[in-house]
Order: C-alpha cells, then sequence, then structure tokens
C-alpha cells in the first residue's frame, strides 16, 4: 500500500486533548472522515518535542505516556495513548537514514510518546491500535537539513507508513495572549509567508525561512516545532503540492495551520 501524502500538524496547546472550545481539536477528531481515510500500516511521527543532537527513535513494544507538560488541569494527567511501538519501522528509519548519509541514528529503548505525538493521535486515531515510531528533531540543524531528512524517508510511503510531523507554525510561547481574541500582526505576517510559500512550492524558501520569513525568529525563536514541517515536506518528494488543510488561532499568537503533500509519484 503506497501512500501519497504526508502532513503536518500544528498541535497547539496541550488541552487540545480535552478543550472542546479549540477548532483544531474538531478538526482532528475529524481525521478520518474529511481528511485521511486509509488505514496506515503505521506512523511515524515527528515531533518538537523531542529534540537531541543527532536523530533518535523509540524502539519500544509499547508505549508510556509522557506527561511533558506543568500545571495544566488534573484531567489531563489521567489520559493513556497505549499505542503499541513499531520497533521494526524504527530500525528501517534508522536503515534508511543511515543510507542517506547521516552518521549515526540513535535507538531509544525506553521513550514512550510525548505529548506532541498523542495529544493530537488519541483525536485522529482514538482506539490506539496502530503502531506509533517517532523520531526526534535536532534544533541545532537547519531546514535544509531536516527537509533532506524527510527525502531520506521517502521510500516509507510506498510501505505504508503515515509520516505525521507536528509542531506548530508559529510557536512563541512568551508572547501567548491569554485575553486577546485577535490575532498579533508579526504572527499573522509569518503565518501567512509560510502559507503562500507552501503553495506555490516555494520549498527552498521555506527551507530557508530564518533569512526570507517576515518575522522568522519572533515567530520560532527557538526552531524545534517548525522542523517536523520540513521532514513532512521533504519526505513528500520536490514536486508534491502543499494544501492547507486547517486554520485557526489560540492565544492570539498560536496558529493550528496544518498541512498536507501530496505527490503523483
Amino acid at each position: 500500500m503506497g501512500l501519497k501524502e504526508t502532513f503536518y500538524i500544528s498541535h497547539g496547546s496541550p488541552t487540545l486533548c480535552i478543550d472542546e472550545t479549540i477548532p483544531a481539536r474538531h478538526f482532528l477528531k475529524s481525521w478520518k472522515e474529511k481528511v485521511y481515510g486509509e488505514r496506515p500500516k503505521s506512523i511515524l511521527v515527528v515531533s518538537g518535542h523531542w529534540d537531541t543532537d543527532v536523530p533518535a527513535v523509540n524502539t519500544v513494544d509499547t508505549h508510556d505516556t509522557i506527561y511533558d507538560f506543568y500545571g495544566f488541569p488534573d484531567a489531563m494527567y489521567k489520559l493513556k495513548y497505549p499505542a503499541p511501538g513499531a520497533p521494526v519501522l524504527a530500525k528501517r528509519v534508522k536503515e534508511l537514514l543511515m543510507a542517506s548519509g547521516f552518521k549515526r541514528v540513535v535507538e531509544d529503548r525506553k521513550r514512550g510518546l510525548d505529548h506532541g505525538a498523542w495529544v493530537p493521535l488519541m483525536l485522529m486515531y482514538p482506539e490506539a491500535d496502530i503502531p506509533v515510531c517517532q523520531l526526534s528533531v535536532q534544533s541545532e540543524k537547519d531546514g535544509t537539513y531536516h527537509y533532506h531528512m524527510g527525502k531520506a524517508l521517502a521510500p516509507l510511503r510506498e510501505e505504508g507508513v503515515l509520516i505525521i510531523g507536528s509542531g506548530s507554525t508559529t510557536h512563541n510561547l512568551r508572547t501567548l495572549q491569554f485575553n486577546s481574541t485577535s490575532v498579533a500582526p508579526w504572527a499573522q505576517a509569518f503565518d501567512t509567508w509560510l502559507r503562500d510559500a507552501l503553495l506555490e512550492g516555494r520549498y527552498d524558501d521555506v527551507n530557508q525561512f530564518q533569512e526570507k520569513a517576515p518575522n522568522a525568529r519572533m515567530a520560532h525563536p527557538w526552531p524545534d516545532h517548525f522542523y517536523p514541517l520540513h521532514v513532512a515536506m521533504g519526505a513528500a518528494g520536490e514536486k508534491s503540492k502543499a494544501k492547507l488543510i486547517h486554520e485557526s488561532w489560540g492565544l492570539g499568537t498560536l496558529s493550528y495551520a496544518s498541512y498536507q503533500f501530496s505527490t503523483s509519484d
């Protein structure tokens, strides 16, 4: 089963898993009906919440649920997403990366799913019955590095693997506006630039976003939540077409824009 699409999901606030007022929650709950109806053999998630010096994959049999957030409602710490691990997929990811010039890839035999993975997945695939593997980002690298990481992983699509990058198209937690009902102009400008660049196929500009995009440092003072997009973009191929599949905002500066990358090859 070959898959033609890869995805980048803006997971936003951890409260996405319980807050019915967040529009992106309803978007993700409608995933199988409105976005992606096929059942993948397994899922590879590249999460902005796993940041390492070199690429790392988790090779567990069953996932623990990692609560890598603080000060949220007690109900969130009782949620579980016990998806099976995908150790065979993890080893395949390692093999592909090393064959493409990534000299070292680490296997983590203990790590479960961080909230960048389990929060969206519990809405998209609530049965938690599809094997999942996580791959880390390297925020000390750049967009081009992560794009090439994605290109190395493109063969997984022909093996029935759904590749999902999970982050946020804008992610500056120091600028959140808890009482705002409008979007900050700098955040809107960056988000609009990204949308136009992706839909026009200007992937090189997206790879060089820190030099090309308006307010790039404001939108991503640390790029860990943006690089999963580059992986998803690269995994779809150079001739892929981007499609905006959801857009909404939270807390004045937090974009929930999400994208699909489709290829005809």
